[in-house]
């Protein structure tokens, strides 16, 4: 298989992979687990493996060097983009369905543009402003049937969720130049121990220091939640963008509220409405205009 294939079929089955992890919270859920125990499980399962493969590149040195205030910023970012955006995003999942979760979280590439635009002063091109208000009134329309179903819960959900999107979106927007000095697997892995410790921490003021009280298929899924939706995926995706560029594997990122509402239907029953498959339809459009845009713009 070419070198873009392979990117493809990588791309294709990490945005998968990453989809399921939705699902796999909402039937952990079904079994009454805390929202801050299930997001200790799917850290702290994960946690041996990034630590053995920093231990693994220990001599491989980054190419630049890394001064204190680049580690100051990886816990920032860390503490940003994998505890807070993981723990809004759990905690929304109480409220909403898996596949209004994916829809939500896959609007963080307007969100991208935009916080470029306040911190970089990044203009924001009349391209740009059509995909991002396509893609918000396709989440309107998503969510005004949903108010008329569960009512406040919805909003409660969403805008959990949406915390999400934004402080992964800042992730994103802040971490870009710290990743070439540490590359991507270094950075990776201390981001996800940072949010680890994190969790931790949040744990020993908030947890109620048992974690042995659930039935064992709790336990199968925050495992699962580790490996196949947390440490796959992510190796899996920085296969993808190092094969195809980032701005080509943006595309395919149109898969994940698909492949969760295609799972969340087989596992969970889930079912949309009409008028939320429209404006899932129109969400993205949206972002997919958007994806092209910036692909262009690479190619100039």
């Amino acid at each position: 298989m070419s070198t873009k294939g392979l990117g493809i079929l990588y791309g294709i089955l990490g945005v998968v992979l990453f989809s399921s992890k939705a699902v796999m919270v909402k039937l952990a859920y079904q079994y009454q687990v805390e929202t801050l125990d299930l997001l200790m499980f799917r850290m702290f399962l994960s946690l041996p493996f990034y630590i053995l493969i920093l231990f693994i590149i220990r001599k491989k040195r980054p190419s630049v060097d890394i001064k204190t205030k680049d580690y100051l910023w990886l816990v920032a970012f860390g503490f940003v983009g994998y505890y807070s955006a993981s723990y809004f995003d759990f905690l929304g999942l109480n409220y909403i369905k898996a596949g209004l979760e994916r829809i939500i979280l896959f609007v963080y590439p307007t969100i991208v543009v935009f916080l470029s635009w306040l911190f970089f002063r990044e203009r924001i091109t009349k391209v740009q402003t059509t995909a991002i208000v396509i893609t918000y009134i396709g989440v309107v329309v998503t969510f005004w049937n949903e108010l008329e179903i569960v009512g406040n819960e919805a909003l409660i959900g969403g805008f959990l969720v949406l915390l999400s999107a934004i402080t992964y979106a800042s992730y994103l927007v802040g971490s870009g130049w710290l990743i070439p000095k540490f590359g991507v697997l270094r950075f990776t892995c201390y981001a996800m121990i940072v949010s680890t410790i994190c969790i931790l921490i949040h744990y020993i003021f908030s947890g109620d220091w048992d974690l042995f009280k659930y039935p064992l298929p709790v336990y199968g899924y925050g495992f699962a939640m580790a490996i196949f939706a947390t440490l796959i995926p992510s190796f899996l995706v920085s296969a993808s963008i190092e094969r195809l560029g980032a701005s080509n594997f943006s595309i395919l990122g149109s898969l994940g509220p698909v492949s969760t509402i295609l799972l969340a239907y087989i596992f969970l029953a889930e079912k949309l409405t009409y008028w939320q498959l429209f404006g899932m339809l129109i969400v993205i459009f949206g972002v997919t205009y958007l994806s092209l845009n910036r692909k262009r713009k690479a190619l100039r």
